[in-house]
Parts: C-alpha cells; structure tokens; sequence
C-alpha cells in the first residue's frame, strides 16, 4: 500500500471492504478519514490463467473512464494508474466511488415505467459513449497485440486470439473453429462498413449499470463502472455486451434514447450481421473464460448450452445474410 498512500496525501483508509461481482481484477473500497470513499482495484498476480485480451485491463480501464467523462457521462473518475504495480507487486488503478445499486440487484423492484426509461437513458448513454474515437480499432493496451488499422483486421485478430485460448484451454467448440475463424472474412465488406474506431464498453450488463431514486420515486441511470474490456470499434457491438441474451435494436425504448442523440440510428443486414458476428464472439468469451476461471455446477452448464445454442442461433442469421460476405 505504499504508493497508493503516497497518493491519499496522508489521508488514513480508515476501512476497506473488499468488492464482489468481479470475475478478473480484485477491487476493495477504500473509506477515509476525511469522508471520501475509493476504489481500488488490483490485477491479478502474475501466472493467473486468462484469456489474450485480458492483458493491461486497468490501462484499458483508465483510458475509458478518461474518454467517457469526457464526453460527460457519469463513470468513475480516475485518481492515479501504476501499471508497474507496487514494489514488484500487482498493477493497480484508484478510482473514485460512484453512488448507487446495480440495476440486476434492483430488477425485481422496477415498474415496467422505469425500466422503460432506463432503456431509453441506456440508449443516450450508448450513443454518447460512441462518439468518443481511438487511434486504432481493436483493443486499446499494447500487451494484448490485438490492434489494427481497420476494423475487418481487428475483429479477426480478435476472434482468432479468442479460438487460440479455446484450443490451448481445451475448450470445446460447438462447431468447427475453422467455421469461426473464417467468418470475418466471409463477411468483411459487412465489417468494413465501420470506418471510425468508435469507443465500446462492451460490458455495460445490468451488473455494471449503477440506479439511484429519481426524484418521482422512480429509479434514475447515474453511473456505469467497470470499463476494463473496453475497446474500438463498431458502435453496433455496445448493443450487444449491454444486452447480452437480447437483442437491444428491437428495444423501442433502446432504440428511442439512442436516436435521441443520433438521429441516423439505424441497422441494415449490414448491420445485422456484424452483430451476429459480435453475439458469436461474446457467446466464444463466456463459454472459453469459464476454463481459467474454474466455473462449475450450474453455471457452468448453463453457459455450456446458452452459448452453443446462441452461437448456433447467429450462425443461422449470418447464413441467411450470407451474400453480404461474399
């Protein structure tokens, strides 16, 4: 903890309590004798089983909050970045805390009025998130390797790390990875409509969307945290890790509040198969991370049959779209 109190000023943690919900980077909240409450969240230690992508996540995290705030939006905000760790020990990221409870925590108390305007706070949010542009497409730290100038490279060196941690994790696949290996360039005209490498959160899930009381009784979107697998982009993709087993753009409520900051909204079967393309690679994250991460039980096999049967489902509209990739 010495650098981290070098950066406090002197100002004493009076109590720590560690976080839960994370499944990578550690994270404890810091209470100090000055009132202030942080977030400290630590890396790994060096060895831990992960996949490519998942490499400099604090750094990523740092750059998205910086971007985000940025642009306004309500995100934590970023107090200091050590990426060499402390005396040899873990890379580590302070953050300011931000109020409120998670919006999967609170699902069973909204009314259909307020999840309606969530959705419709959700969809600004995602838009204004977009507007926000990176150097090169793919993911941001340098230690993943999984950049390029174009989105069509980026999204297969992306996929193809993601098939290489299924092979060397011995995970099965529900169809062949030379199937999924080849789709990026079966439907890279579709890929390379995309030629601004917007910014995506990419984990924007109910769990990592903050709700407080609005000033009607309802509930209020205030804050998002947790940006570390963020990346650039298809602004299209923030749909998808937003909605993980849905499908945001037949939200009218979603799709509302994102015209509400960019009037031109619109998905085309362009459109369409590049997020078929990205429910595939997310359905290919959460079936290969449960192997480093040691899932078990029910969990496990539910994202066994969910992601083999969500693979299998955009698979289906990708061959239905099939003459756009060839």
């Amino acid at each position: 903890m010495g650098r981290v109190d070098a950066v406090l000023g002197g100002v004493a943690v009076v109590a720590e309590t560690p976080l839960t919900g994370g499944l990578y980077n550690a994270a404890r909240l810091l209470e100090l004798a000055d009132g202030r409450r942080l977030v400290l969240k630590c890396a790994p230690p060096p060895g831990t089983p992960g996949l490519a992508h998942e490499r400099g996540l604090l750094g990523t995290e740092r750059l998205f909050h910086a971007l985000a705030a940025d642009a306004g939006l309500t995100v934590p905000r970023v107090l200091h970045h050590d990426p060499d760790g402390d005396a040899g020990s873990r890379e580590w990221l302070l953050l300011g805390y931000v109020e409120g409870r998670t919006w999967d925590s609170l699902r069973e108390r909204l009314s259909a009025a307020d999840r309606a305007g969530l959705r419709r706070t959700l969809g600004a949010w995602a838009a204004k998130v977009a507007r926000a542009t990176g150097e090169r497409y793919g993911y941001p730290q340098p230690e993943a390797g999984l950049s390029a100038g174009d989105w069509p490279a980026a999204f297969a060196a992306m996929l193809g790390a993601l098939l290489a941690d299924a092979d060397r994790y011995g995970v099965e696949l529900p169809v062949p990875a030379e199937e999924l290996r080849a789709l990026p360039e079966r439907f890279g005209a579709a890929l390379a409509e995309v030629r601004r490498p917007a910014l995506v959160h990419f984990d924007a899930w109910e769990g990592n969307l903050l709700l407080t009381p609005g000033a009607d009784g309802g509930w209020e979107l205030t804050g998002v945290i947790d940006g570390e697998r963020a990346f650039f982009g298809d602004p299209l993709a923030e749909l998808v890790g937003l909605d993980p087993l849905g499908a945001a753009e037949r939200d009218e409520d979603f799709t509302a509040g994102y015209r509400s900051v960019d009037p031109a909204f619109a998905v085309d079967d362009a459109g369409r198969a590049r997020l078929a393309l990205y429910r595939i690679y997310l359905a290919l994250v959460m079936r290969t991370e449960a192997a480093p991460r040691a899932y078990t039980g029910d969990f496990a096999d539910w994202v066994r049959t969910w992601s083999a049967e969500r693979i299998a489902e955009q698979l289906a509209v990708l061959d239905g779209l099939s003459p756009l990739g060839r």
